[in-house]
């Protein structure tokens, strides 16, 4: 399982988003279950994508990430390319889907 940089605040997840190509986010909270199951299944899928940076923001501990990003359920799985967000997924993730629609952008950014 591919590790997760633990993003602690706004400057670190904007520094994160500006300084990776390939950025994919993974926001959780402390009190879901849905993503404490998830997060190891996302970390294994993300090896078949080494170039994506990924970063974990508990938005308990980031209030305003939540806001940033629109969250209202948890969790949420947003991928950037070069600063935009391209690509989201809340609540229930289907990593079938999941593997498909991110190895679609990684092709065309990567190639």
């Amino acid at each position: 399982m591919r590790e997760f940089a633990a993003l602690t605040n706004m400057d670190m997840i904007d520094r994160f988003i500006d300084e990776n190509e390939l950025a994919f986010l993974f926001l959780s909270s402390q009190s879901c279950g849905v993503c404490h199951a998830l997060y190891p299944k996302v970390g294994e899928l993300m090896e078949e994508f080494p170039l994506i940076q990924l970063g974990h923001i508990v938005v308990d501990d980031v209030k305003e990430a939540a806001g940033r990003f629109s969250v209202f359920t948890a969790p949420v799985l947003l991928l950037f390319v070069d600063g935009k967000e391209v690509f989201r997924e809340a609540r229930f993730v289907h990593m079938d889907l999941l593997r498909e629609k991110v190895g679609k952008i990684y092709k065309m950014v990567v190639g």
